[in-house]
Parts: structure tokens; C-alpha cells; sequence
């Protein structure tokens, strides 16, 4: 009998040290994922010469065998690199329109055909649906480099080489947000379509007035996908767009030179606050927007 009593606390202890573990380690993770946003928010607001000072062995200006100096606290704040980046840069603020040019665009057009046409994988029938539905998946699994060279080779022939249309028409016709926005709308009742079908809706009405609204959550979280895939895109602008006064925030970041570290960290924090922003403002649509994609496919 003493024994039969023991077992229920030793598996209280138990549950109660593996969540301690657990915790520890999402800590640790947590900490180490936030650990380059915090060590560049406190480098934006250091002097020039006390972040040379820092990450002289970066520049191999100390002996061998010295470090970097990570500090958390400047010797005297200061605004200097933000008015640097902000004021005395203007193509800073140039390619952070670039950007926004860019990611709108593909933000607006995504929205819109992958509406359309997860509608039309939901709730339309026609003839090789579900095949068609699967090359979707088959393109959304594609990396970005298989399919380098046949959108380059569109682009060519359309002409759209050296314009943001060689960038944001790739981007419109992405099957991810297709295959979201379809796992919303198989959820909705097919009782509200049979019903809206009898009164004599049509499909614009339908998808407009009942579906779309049924999926708010999705559109939501499909916005802030796209708009964090597209804000920080690289490789696109690089070989899409050959002037660079065309290029966007994310690849300025990749020229400033190594004298111009402090210039680094502010422009980093300039362009990290958009999606910081977007994420914190709509966390909880995303997170139930990923929850609910499950629901049904």
C-alpha cells in the first residue's frame, strides 16, 4: 500500500522536472535567437570609434589571440548613426522605398489570386482539380533556385529584365498563399454555399460576402508571411535588377563597408523594425493563421 501511494507523486515530480528542462531549454533557444536583434540594438546607439574600438580584430588591427569586446551598455549614447543613416544618407531612405515599391505590389496581387484561385480549388468543381492542385504543391516545395532560370528566362522575352515587374509578377503568382488560403476555405460550410448558390448569388458575390470574410484570419496571416519573405528577399533584386539605384533595403545592408560598422547596426535596426512591427502587432493572427491551415485539406 505504501508503494501504491509513492507512484502518484513520483510522477508528479517527474512531470514537474521535465518541464523545468523544457522551459530551460526554450530559454536557452529564445536567448539565443534574440541574442544578434539585442547586440545590434545596443551597437546602433555606440559612437563610431567606440564600436571600432570593439571589433578592431574584425579589421585584424589587434594581435593574435585578442577578441572582440561585446558591450551591452555604450560609453555614451548617442543618435549620431541614426542621423547618419536617416539624414545624411538619401539612398538609405531611397531603397527603403525600393522596398516598399517591391513588397506592396506583391502583397496586394498575392492576395488577390491566391483568393481567387483557392476559391476555385475549394468550392468550384471542373475536371483535374486535384491534379492540378498537387503541381501547386509540387512548385511551392521547388526551392527558389530551380526555378531561377526559367523566370529569368521569362522575363528575358517579356522584356521585363532591369524592371520591378521581373520581381513582384513572380512573386503575385506564388502557390504558397494558394495552398493556405485553400485550407481555410475547405473549412467553410458547404451549407452557406449550397444556400447563397440557391438565392441566386454569384461566385464573386459568394467569395466576397461569405468566404473571404470566413477567412480573415488566413488573409491576415498570409499578409505577414509575404510581406516578411518579400521584405527581406536578396537574391531576386540581384540578378533581376542590374541598376543598383533599383535595389532594395536588404541589399544595401550587404554593401556598407567594414569602416562603417556603426552605420551597419543602425541601418539594421531601421530596416528590422517594419517586420518587428508587423509581427508584433498581428502575432496572434499568425499564430492561429498556421494553427487553423491544419484544420482540414
Amino acid at each position: 500500500m505504501q508503494e501504491i501511494r509513492l507512484k502518484p507523486l513520483t510522477i508528479r515530480i517527474g512531470r514537474k522536472s521535465a518541464r523545468i528542462v523544457l522551459i530551460t531549454v526554450l530559454t536557452a533557444l529564445m536567448a539565443g535567437f534574440l541574442f544578434p536583434m539585442a547586440l545590434t540594438i545596443a551597437n546602433s546607439f555606440m559612437a563610431e570609434t567606440e564600436i571600432s574600438s570593439n571589433y578592431a580584430a574584425l579589421s585584424g588591427d589587434m594581435d593574435d589571440g585578442q577578441f572582440i569586446t561585446m558591450k551591452w551598455i555604450p560609453d555614451r549614447v548617442t543618435l549620431s548613426q541614426f542621423y547618419a543613416v536617416l539624414v545624411g544618407r538619401p539612398q538609405f531612405l531611397f531603397m527603403f522605398w525600393n522596398s516598399v515599391k517591391m513588397t506592396v505590389p506583391i502583397i496586394a496581387g498575392q492576395l488577390l489570386v491566391a483568393s481567387l484561385a483557392a476559391y476555385a480549388f475549394a468550392h468550384l468543381r471542373f475536371r483535374f482539380r486535384e491534379p492540378l492542385f498537387f503541381l501547386y504543391i509540387v512548385t511551392m516545395l521547388m526551392p527558389f533556385q530551380v526555378t531561377l532560370v526559367p523566370n529569368f528566362i521569362v522575363a528575358e522575352k517579356l522584356g521585363l529584365l532591369g524592371s520591378y515587374g521581373a520581381i513582384i509578377y513572380p512573386g503575385i503568382f506564388s502557390a504558397f498563399g494558394v495552398f493556405l488560403l485553400r485550407q481555410f476555405m475547405m473549412v467553410v460550410p458547404a451549407s452557406y454555399i449550397e444556400a447563397a448558390r440557391v438565392d441566386g448569388a454569384s461566385h464573386f458575390y459568394i467569395w466576397t460576402r461569405i468566404v473571404l470574410p470566413m477567412c480573415g484570419t488566413g488573409v491576415a496571416a498570409l499578409s505577414i508571411l509575404v510581406f516578411i519573405d518579400n521584405w527581406n528577399m536578396v537574391e531576386q533584386p540581384l540578378i533581376f535588377l542590374n541598376d543598383a539605384i533599383k535595389q532594395p533595403l536588404s541589399v544595401y545592408l550587404a554593401v556598407i563597408g567594414d569602416e562603417e560598422r556603426g552605420i551597419a547596426f543602425a541601418a539594421s535596426v531601421v530596416y528590422m523594425l517594419p517586420p518587428l512591427l508587423v509581427a508584433l502587432y498581428a502575432e496572434k493572427y499568425l499564430v492561429e493563421g498556421i494553427q487553423l491551415s491544419g484544420i482540414k485539406g
